[in-house]
């Protein structure tokens, strides 16, 4: 058996119990002492719990906690015996003070030992010294002796803490689940009202680490607006770093609809857009970032244009860092999408020459960084006005250089774009004469179908003009491309584009011959039974050339 003063909770067992014999004694200050009494029934019960387990004495939490409150009770022996006597020999108020900080102490050791017993921490010492665990279980204990650290012991130790739990999520997503798993995130939601500025910042750089592992962002969006108002609070009087993060985490909250009204009410968007003008180049990207998300809702639009956003995010797609300008402009990109008014507002504050800009940049060799560029470009092509002024300034060029990228997105975004610049009958010539048409018969051969599909809408408006049907026709295989594309076991395929591209070209005998040998009929009787817009004037059509030929053979 442990000698008393070699074994902390015997220790501190004895000075409770001599306590218990003193505090009847005292003559001063006899309110506080009977507080006193009851935290030390807590502290009694909890002393119990702890001899219950093999480690208590031997994990250094456990310890560490154990040996601060033999000390503090041992203070408070000493101050009891002053405190039996009206004639205080340190005087009433120092007393008094003294009096009320063994009161603090014993509050926070009750505290302290609740959240280091239910913690588990002292089990996972237990187990993990008889037999080896396994990455996971080891990597569960030692965040459930981080989680333990973040709350009990002195400032120092939970901003070691701190460090060592951005270490371990750094490390992989696996280890961000299994922290969310032991309560991570209402933890460092209290530490975002951390008095400790550095405490307060590491908080949010750890939530925006969650916030960017796809199965532990429900964790986060479940904390609703209190976590919301917290970031808020960062993005206005946080460093350039915390706006950072707190950036990166908003990204992750604000796809939803409720969530990006709640930014958008709350002045999110003047704080964001002020971020864009002044922070810092990380800062600014992930401020672009959440208007992005902010800019697809409606009800954020009126924001927008109250504290010119459409000057600010230019101002940023001209100036900024790569990830800067590309969600700046994935932001005019959403703000523009269906509104007319909105789009020649945009281009009058300088849009066209602004995209052009990114879009002949240096840095974007790779293509995949032209995606939302070219997104942008078919918003703005919607606008018939808009899309003469993108041809004569070489839109068209550009657009051809990309149809053929290796890029799947950028190669359909591209092809979206043709379409709407070929609906404007002034373009079609032009964007055939550039070479629009031959890469977008070679995507109508594409793996996906959103791609086939693409390709064919476009098709469909740019084959309106003549000098296109030619270049098509000398395409060998663009009639075949074509009519594969009219077999209804091709899933999610609106078969009306092929249906109308092919259309264009049933008035030549040579395409309407082409389309039948490649099985068009067959396809087209079942399209005519869906419903399909124009297949039956196709069908029609293929139908009577075959009567045509045979009386030219008669």
């Amino acid at each position: 058996m442990k000698e008393p003063e070699n074994d902390p909770i015997a220790s501190s067992t004895q000075l409770i119990s001599s306590l218990y014999d003193q505090i009847p004694l005292i003559q001063t200050f006899k309110g506080k002492w009977a507080l006193i009494r009851d935290k030390l029934s807590e502290l009694r019960a909890q002393l119990v719990d702890f001899a219950d387990l093999p480690t208590s004495t031997s994990h250094p939490l456990s310890l560490h906690l154990l040996l601060s409150v033999s000390q503090t009770l041992s203070d408070a022996v000493s101050l009891s015996l002053k405190c039996q006597t009206a004639n205080l020999s340190a005087g009433k108020l120092r007393t008094q003070s003294d009096v009320d900080s063994i009161l603090a102490r014993l509050d926070r050791h009750v505290a302290d030992a609740e959240i280091l017993i239910k913690s588990g921490v002292l089990l996972d010492s237990a187990v993990s010294s008889v037999s080896s665990s396994s990455k996971r279980e080891t990597v569960r204990a030692e965040c459930r002796n981080l989680v333990t650290r973040l709350q009990i012991g002195s400032a120092e130790s939970r901003n070691s803490a701190m460090e060592a739990l951005l270490g371990l999520l750094q490390g992989d997503d696996k280890h961000v689940m299994i922290a969310v798993a032991q309560g991570i995130i209402p933890l460092l939601l209290r530490l975002l009202d951390s008095s400790s500025i550095e405490t307060k910042e590491n908080a949010v750089f750890a939530i925006s680490i969650v916030s960017m592992v796809e199965s532990s962002k429900h964790v986060l969006i479940a904390e609703g607006l209190s976590l919301l108002n917290h970031l808020m609070r960062v993005l206005d009087s946080g460093s350039g770093f915390a706006k950072e993060k707190a950036c990166l985490a908003l990204q992750a909250l604000s796809f939803s609809k409720e969530n990006a009204r709640a930014i958008g009410s709350r002045g999110g968007v003047s704080s964001l857009l002020d971020i864009c003008q002044g922070g810092t180049p990380g800062s600014q990207a992930s401020a672009a970032g959440v208007l992005r998300k902010l800019a697809g809702f409606a009800e954020n639009q009126e924001n927008f244009l109250e504290e010119n956003g459409v000057g600010v995010l230019l101002g940023l797609a001209s100036s900024g860092t790569a990830l800067a300008q590309e969600n700046a402009i994935g932001c005019l990109c959403h703000f523009v999408s269906g509104s007319e008014s909105l789009k020649l507002l945009v281009v009058r504050e300088g849009g066209i020459e602004c995209l052009k800009n990114f879009w002949d940049s240096g840095w974007n060799n790779n293509n995949r960084n032209l995606e939302v560029a070219v997104e942008f470009l078919r918003h703005l092509a919607s606008c018939s006005p808009i899309a003469e002024v993108l041809v004569s300034d070489g839109f068209v060029a550009r657009l051809v250089g990309v149809l053929s990228c290796g890029v799947l997105g950028v190669r359909i975004a591209a092809a979206k774009a043709a379409y709407e610049l070929g609906f404007c009958s002034k373009t079609r010539k032009e964007m055939g004469e550039c070479g629009c048409i031959d890469p977008l018969i070679k995507m109508l051969d594409g793996k996906a179908v959103e791609e086939k599909e693409s390709a064919a809408k476009a098709l469909s408006a740019l084959i309106l003009y003549a000098g296109n049907r030619k270049i098509f026709k000398k395409h060998e295989g663009g009639i075949v491309s074509s009519v594969q594309l009219l077999d209804p076991s091709i899933q999610n395929l609106d078969k009306k584009y092929p249906v109308a591209l092919l259309a264009a070209l049933a008035h030549s005998n040579k395409c309407r011959k082409q389309m039948i040998a490649a099985g068009a009929r067959l396809h087209l009787q079942k399209l005519v039974d869906m419903e399909v817009e124009g297949s039956k004037k196709l069908l029609e059509n293929l139908g009577r050339g075959k009567i045509w030929g045979v009386f030219a053979r008669s």
